[in-house]
């Protein structure tokens, strides 16, 4: 009998079980027909769905569940009980997700006070919560069980209660060590990182103080460190963050920078560190290695091709060459490279936790840096930008996200990658504008008032003369933005005709003169007065006064009338009046504008007030032109008279200035001729002042870099079609020549060619709903253009609107990001081997890892056999450098003495 009422309930279970599979079978077809009406990106097939619901354990289709009903279904295809329909997904443009935000945030807010509850409770009573079993004891579903399996289920009961018994004592231990836990210190050491370092760390200090000569730009890197060390001033268009860290060490080391450099190749005197001008460069491009390897770690790329990477890292040529020298790229790698590792994990971490906070401070500080050293490294800030919006963009798809905590995302992100890339950039042209206080060579780059706050440039000439210029001072116009010039004249006058037959006035030239000369001295004085001379009460010049200005060697007056000028036929002729008893009369009147009075008031000083002189009568201003004088103006650069005045080149500031003690001519000549300079003390100019004038200098002389034999174009570099020269030996053919790995370079371009081709592809294939690889795949393809192929066109697309000799260190930023996007594709390919090849075609995936090996041999192989180009230290044949000229365009250097064959 018992028998029999076994099977009957068995038999009971099995019609129960084909009900459920029924109605599971019902509830997918209603899914089905939901699905087709909804978005496609709830997309799900039947056949996983069938899976999911058929399964007796893991979905169970509960007992109250109206196949027939008609509520709403969950994007996952289940009718939603409340828990259900709050955690459906996270996706804002679900159906169920709209009206249901408040009921979800309510119930996050009541889940968790009750685990802090329940956490209050187990710490004050010290119980462990009971493991909840899957059986109700109290109802049970099946007959008793045989004697047998009631003394195993005995067992199993005992054993159970014995864990019970562990997890008790376990719970206790861990609030016994919660105490201690704030002080306890885990340290991880990842091997291959380290061995990547050490690798590194040895192919760059390999006999680092050789070659003892110096090296392509270390020539000026070399200069402004020493003026670092010695606070001279010094002008660079780069940022100064390099130079002061190498600078800093090197006077930490005892140095006193009491050294100079004249040209390329001559060798460093012994008083010269040289090991520790190139150890900061040398460490960087050690670093650098491993920070590759992070990087593409936080990438998601698997471990081997994270090192691979690395490897590659050391294996290229042009990088070992860039990190030996004092040169910045090896910095400026390692500072993009930390900053974007450290961006991606940021990107993963919740707001507000302390690896957000370490890992975006980290980030920004490491961006900063990088623009910092130079300013192409704020190609890798933008970059960050754009991965930064790019994920604001995908969280305002979380419908899990409140309106406050999106907020609260972008604010934070740019208080952090704008607020501390701003404060470093201020920071460290604080450090520079501080440290460099004494005059330099490059004083006459700056303005009279940067030259005057320096000690013993300007200023020499500044202490003892007066500050307000009044009638019958003496001073000499300089030309203040743009080329350094002083307003001058000279006795000989203008040809009677020009080249192109246009007639001139005769009168005497006036030009702009790049020297200090004395026929660069001028003399202020009123329309209404005779005299020259500066009385008991000066008569002094405000704004919007109108004067003459004598020459003061000539004693001719300024003038300017409607006589084309002769290299600026637009304009009109400036001149000195000379009286040729003819009915041209002189046009002598200029009124005064100061341009900057509302800082330095209507008064006009020397020195820093900006000016602007107005010709009365035909209302143009005095104007630099740029345009240069031929041989009859001695080569001198035109002044002219420009209607149009708002051109910065018709600024103009006093700086010398003198007051006239004498009415004879003959003896303010004389006093002009025998001024002397006597050093004073430096004027004062706010740090904020200072800084716009040398952030406006740098950018204006970024252009007029000269041309070099060595420069090269944009789109000769992914094929390193042009390397530099950096270095020749005197004695023989032993040379340094800035040249990459040609197969690495080589083989990341075709990588750059294979990635675009399967975005295409893939992307063409979704548009279809072919779904060629899982949806975690794509999204890890997505992530790696984003960060690597967008990260390579920004640091390489600019360069082809730039109008300045370029070289191919300067391609060395975008060749990181592309070596970075090779490795991804090489692992990408070994994925699409090992997921569609099977059977007999596993062959192909075994031979695509052999060549893959194949090829890293290679790598090492071209990278040993261009040593001797890094380094330096062997001397070689001609026969053995020609063997190594691969390519008609690299422009290797022989000594003439030596035969090509």
């Amino acid at each position: 009998m018992p028998t029999n009422n076994i099977v009957q309930r068995r038999k009971t279970t099995r019609s129960k079980s084909k009900q459920k599979q029924s109605a599971a079978e019902s509830l997918i077809d209603n899914k089905n027909d939901s699905n087709e009406k909804s978005e496609r990106l709830h997309f799900r097939s039947r056949s996983a769905t069938l899976k999911e619901l058929t399964a007796p354990v893991s979905v169970p289709v509960p007992a109250t569940v109206n196949c027939n009903s008609t509520s709403p279904q969950c994007c996952n295809g289940l009718l939603p009980t409340t828990s259900q329909l709050v955690n459906c997904c996270h996706d804002i443009n679900c159906h169920l997700n709209a009206p249901l935000s408040s009921l979800r945030n309510s119930l996050e807010r009541s889940r968790r006070s009750e685990s802090r509850q329940s956490f209050l409770t187990e710490t004050t009573n010290s119980t462990p919560t009971p493991i909840p079993t899957l059986l109700s004891p109290s109802k049970p579903s099946f007959a008793p069980l045989p004697t047998s399996l009631e003394s195993e289920a005995c067992k199993k009961s005992r054993s159970r209660s014995s864990e019970l018994d562990s997890v008790k004592q376990l719970r206790k231990d861990d609030l016994s060590s919660v105490a201690f836990s704030k002080f306890t210190v885990s340290l991880r050491i990842d091997l291959l990182s380290w061995t990547l370092f050490l690798v590194a760390f040895l192919t760059r200090f390999y006999k680092l103080a050789t070659p003892s000569h110096v090296v392509f730009d270390e020539l000026h890197y070399g200069k402004y460190i020493a003026h670092y060390m010695r606070n001279i001033f010094f002008f660079d268009q780069h940022p100064p963050l390099g130079k002061q860290m190498i600078a800093g060490l090197v006077g930490f080391t005892g140095s006193g920078g009491n050294y100079t450099f004249t040209r390329i190749g001559e060798s460093y005197a012994a008083n010269v560190p040289v090991f520790w001008l190139r150890f900061v460069p040398a460490l960087s491009g050690s670093l650098l290695a491993p920070a590759v390897y992070k990087l593409l770690l936080a990438a998601r790329l698997q471990r081997w091709a994270a090192a691979l990477g690395g490897l590659l890292v050391v294996l290229d040529n042009a990088l070992l060459t860039q990190s030996r020298f004092v040169l910045m790229e090896s910095m400026l790698l390692l500072a993009s490279t930390v900053g974007i590792a450290c961006l991606l994990h940021f990107q993963r971490c919740s707001l507000g936790s302390l690896r957000w906070l370490s890992t975006g401070v980290t980030a920004a500080l490491s961006l900063a840096c990088a623009g910092c050293i130079k300013y192409v490294g704020f190609l890798a800030l933008v970059l960050a930008g754009y991965l930064l919006s790019r994920h604001l963009w995908q969280l305002l798809y979380d419908a899990s996200l409140s309106n406050r905590q999106l907020w609260l995302h972008a604010l934070s992100r740019l208080l952090i990658f704008v607020g501390i890339p701003v404060v470093v950039y201020l920071g460290v042209f604080y450090i520079h504008l501080r440290t460099l206080h004494r005059a330099g060579p490059h004083d006459s780059i700056m303005t009279s008032a940067f030259q005057a706050s320096l000690d013993g440039g300007l200023a020499s000439i500044t202490q003892g003369q007066p500050l307000v210029v009044v009638h019958g001072s003496q001073i000499t116009l300089r030309h203040t933005h743009g080329r350094t010039c002083w307003l001058h004249s000279h006795a000989a006058v203008y040809p009677v005709r020009y080249k192109d037959q246009r007639g001139s006035s005769h009168q005497q030239q006036v030009t702009c003169y790049s020297f200090k000369d004395v026929n660069n001295w001028w003399i202020v004085k009123r329309p209404e007065r005779d005299d020259l001379v500066v009385g008991d009460q000066p008569d002094v010049i405000r704004h919007g006064d109108v004067i003459q200005l004598v020459h003061g060697i000539t004693s001719r007056a300024l003038n300017s009338h409607d006589v084309a000028a002769p290299m600026t036929p637009q304009c009109q002729e400036v001149s000195c009046y000379i009286d040729y008893e003819i009915k041209m009369v002189g046009e002598l009147l200029w009124r005064v504008e100061i341009l900057n009075r509302q800082s330095e008031g209507d008064l006009w000083h020397a020195i820093k007030s900006e000016i602007r002189l107005i010709h009365t009568t035909t209302g143009a201003a005095l104007r630099f032109s740029g345009r240069q004088l031929p041989d009859w103006g001695f080569n001198q650069h035109e002044v002219v008279g420009d209607r149009e005045k708002g051109n910065p080149d018709t600024i103009w500031n006093v700086e010398e200035h003198r007051y006239t003690k004498t009415q004879d001519q003959r003896e303010r000549e004389r006093q002009l001729l025998s001024a002397e300079m006597i050093p004073t003390q430096a004027t004062k100019l706010s740090f904020w002042a200072k800084l716009l004038e040398l952030q406006t200098k740098m950018f204006w002389q970024a252009t007029q870099l000269p041309s070099h034999m060595y420069s090269s174009q944009p789109h000769e570099w992914p094929l390193l079609d042009k390397g530099i020269a950096y270095w020749l030996d005197a004695n023989s053919s032993a040379q340094i020549y800035l040249l990459g790995n040609i197969l690495i370079w080589y083989t990341a371009s075709a990588g750059l060619l294979v990635y675009a081709a399967l975005l295409i592809f893939y992307a063409i294939r979704r548009r279809r709903l072919c779904f060629d690889i899982p949806d975690s795949e794509w999204q890890r393809f997505l992530s790696a253009g984003d960060a690597f192929f967008v990260g390579y066109l920004v640091h390489y697309l600019p360069y082809f609107f730039v109008d300045r000799t370029l070289f191919l260190h300067n391609y060395l930023p975008a060749f990181i990001f592309k070596l970075l996007l090779l490795c991804y594709v090489l692992e990408h390919l070994d994925f699409l081997l090992r997921r569609h090849c099977s059977g007999r075609a596993l062959l192909l995936l075994l031979v695509y890892r052999l060549s893959l090996m194949i090829w890293l041999l290679a790598v090492c192989a071209f990278f040993v056999k261009f040593l001797p180009l890094s380094y330096g230290t062997r001397k070689m044949s001609a026969k053995e450098i020609i063997n190594l000229r691969w390519k008609d365009t690299w422009d290797f250097i022989l000594h003439k003495n030596h035969a090509l064959n």
